[in-house]
């Protein structure tokens, strides 16, 4: 399953999708932003599909930002649906049911981060660089950053960065919370690959809800964020999966392997 711009491969229940657009170091034009979201959907459908990582067939760049030659010819109206289409894209990867882990190397600049941080957590090289510096073409971000970045790192730092168009090294954006994990260039897509092996071998639909009541919590208080999960917490007690997984554990043996006679 592949497109042009981005190339998918699913093996061991994990779907890795590649942007492949080395040359303008995956500038996100509509093209790619239309054939991303495609490739996600398919994802979200594909049953054997447990985990999405998100990547770049680069080191130089996961996304150095907007494609600004589409930018410049962009007016108020044109302007406002370039802007509602990254959204979009954004929103369809914060609500997929499965897990997406974004695997950066090189930049992950404008449109490149708020890509990144609608996954569901960030793994980066130790040579990957972070910022915001759509002030610095005199524009801002506009697929979300400005709310999901606030969100995670809290509005005093999110304006820092977002004000400034400053650059953070991998570094400095574990500190300030952005990424979850800093890893050599070498060995980074093997740790990926390792986290989203583990995150496959769980319960899908646990999660699945999991994630839902996570995304699902930023936006309700505690009152209602406790009785949403709760909510999700019981209908996982019908299923099979849960059941199956609860007594493998009992009997001290891995899901999916038969119990021995006499268990």
């Amino acid at each position: 399953m592949s497109h042009q711009d981005v190339l998918v491969d699913v093996n061991g229940g994990i779907g890795v999708t590649r942007l492949n657009r080395p040359d303008s170091l995956n500038a996100l034009n509509s093209v790619l932003l239309q054939e991303l979201g495609i490739a996600l959907e398919g994802l979200e459908n594909h049953t054997a599909v447990k985990v999405v990582v998100l990547m770049s067939t680069s080191p130089k760049a996961f996304v150095a930002g907007a494609d600004i030659q589409e930018l410049l010819d962009l007016d108020p109206r044109s302007g406002q649906e370039f802007a509602e289409r990254g959204q979009r894209l954004v929103l369809q990867m914060e609500r997929m049911k499965k897990p997406v882990i974004a695997a950066v190397s090189g930049y992950a600049l404008g449109g490149g981060l708020e890509l990144a941080l609608a996954c569901d957590f960030i793994y980066a090289s130790d040579r990957a660089q972070f910022g915001m510096p759509e002030v610095t073409l005199g524009t801002i971000p506009g697929f979300g950053g400005t709310q999901t970045l606030s969100r995670l790192i809290g509005p005093n730092r999110a304006r820092e960065l977002i004000f400034s168009g400053k650059m953070l090294s991998a570094g400095e954006a574990l500190d300030w919370g952005i990424v979850n994990r800093v890893f050599p260039e070498q060995v980074v897509m093997d740790e990926v690959m390792k986290i989203a092996g583990s995150i496959a071998q769980n319960g899908d639909t646990a999660v699945a809800y999991a994630k839902e009541a996570i995304l699902s919590g930023l936006t309700r208080n505690d009152e209602d964020g406790f009785r949403y999960e709760s909510t999700l917490f019981s209908r996982l007690c019908a299923t099979e999966d849960r059941r199956m997984r609860m007594q493998a554990f009992l009997d001290k043996r891995k899901p999916g392997v038969k119990a021995r006679p006499g268990q």
